[in-house]
């Protein structure tokens, strides 16, 4: 199945099992306490499903990097993944040394083990080769102790890290549950039922460019929606004045240089790069929709306008396949939800396969009251997903392939 194995493949009973999750939650540096998130949910999933099967599960995870804020040890990580699986999770506040070999060693079947934070090893984010992270410090300490790694980690799967790649030229490696179906989901995405659809907005724009350029020039979108910051860039590049608020925040944060391959793309693909028709911006506190023809304003722009929502709408209606990238305005701000809400509704509603990518676009989902089952399948990755969907190298997808092979 796409290449790789998955954990059908395998016979886990009694086996010493290195699972690779990405645990990186929200951290709140005032109280020093992490907080919940739908990723520890997902792979509770996987980790049940190997200790029912009679696994002995070494779970490796990551919180931060080194020097920032939320880099912290994962003992509160090894209690809220108790919580999620239902069982116990022991920790140890080790990773390759001899306090780790013994706890590993001592497990019996179906236990669960959670090893401290994996980047505190110098040699875990230096991005080297897979053969090369397969003589890196992790994989020598752990690999003797085990019998198989599943790679659980979509979401960190874009970095070629110790813990990610360097096991599966050690150890038979099989992809998760969570790295299954996100790969699955990216793939119905990439070869799409036509009409394919995307709506692509929010506040990177860069990431919706490199998305928008790899699926027009394979020839599988049919239309993007496009809204939030890349909307702007999109009118800007179609010659319309948005006005010096909205043009000084493109310019501050480094955006107006997609201008030009904004308009090389309208140039050779046409009406398929879609920009809004009428905007919403922000005057005392209140919203206020321009048309095209009322531009410039003196307000920042902070969302699609009624007319641009509708066109949307009209178009999603008749779409076989849906990707939404990003919200389409300032979901965070009353009135200014108002075309993220109903573009979501109408996502919602669709007979399509919908596809929410990660990020931004998960949490204003959950703030403005909609639910992972309303859709085909809510990403929980972000800077990986943005790699899949563009085309570019996974290292993480590309060493289960390989492991595959052998």
């Amino acid at each position: 199945m796409n290449g790789f194995l998955t954990l059908d493949d395998v016979d886990v009973k009694s086996k010493v099992t290195l699972v690779r999750v990405d645990l990186n939650v929200p951290y709140d540096p005032q109280t020093g306490l992490i907080q919940e998130s739908e990723r520890v949910k997902a792979h509770a999933e996987t980790i049940r499903e190997l200790s029912d099967k009679g696994a002995r599960v070494v779970v490796l995870a990551h919180q931060g990097r080194r020097g920032d804020v939320d880099f912290i040890h994962l003992t509160q990580h090894a209690k809220l993944l108790s919580e999620r699986v239902g069982k116990p999770v022991a920790f140890v506040d080790d990773v390759v040394g001899e306090k780790a070999a013994q706890a590993i060693q001592r497990l019996k079947d179906g236990e669960i083990l959670l090893l401290d934070n994996v980047r505190i090893l110098d040699d875990e984010t230096v991005e080297k080769s897979v053969e090369e992270h397969g003589e890196s410090l992790i994989v020598k300490a752990l690999a003797p102790l085990a019998d198989l790694f599943v790679n659980d980690a979509f979401s960190a799967a874009h970095r070629s890290h110790a813990s990610i790649v360097g096991f599966t030229v050690k150890l038979p490696s099989v992809a998760g549950r969570v790295m299954e179906q996100e790969i699955k989901s990216c793939e119905r995405a990439l070869k799409p039922e036509r009409p394919n659809i995307f709506v692509l907005g929010g506040a990177k724009p860069d990431d919706c460019v490199k998305i928008m350029a790899h699926m027009l020039e394979r020839g599988v979108l049919d239309e993007a929606l496009t809204c939030g910051l890349l909307g702007q860039l999109c009118l800007k590049a179609s010659g319309v004045e948005l006005g010096q608020p909205s043009i000084g925040l493109l310019e501050k944060k480094g955006f107006l240089n997609l201008i030009p391959t904004l308009q090389s793309l309208r140039g050779r693909y046409g009406d398929q790069v879609v920009c809004p028709v009428d905007v919403a911006e922000e005057v005392d506190g209140r919203r206020v929709e321009r048309t095209l023809e009322e531009l410039p304003c003196e307000g920042l722009i902070m969302d699609i306008g009624g007319k641009t929502v509708e066109k949307y709408r009209k178009s999603l209606k008749r779409a076989r396949t849906i990707v939404v990238k990003g919200p389409a305005g300032v979901y965070e701000k009353k009135g200014f939800d108002r075309g993220t809400r109903l573009l979501l509704e109408e996502v919602k509603r669709s007979k399509a396969y919908t596809l929410i990518g990660g990020g931004d676009t998960s949490v204003a989902m959950s703030i403005l009251g909609f639910k992972p089952e309303d859709f085909s399948y809510v990403s929980l990755a972000g800077g990986a997903l943005i790699t899949y969907l563009s085309g570019e190298d996974m290292p993480g997808v590309r060493a289960l392939k390989n492991a595959a092979k052998r």
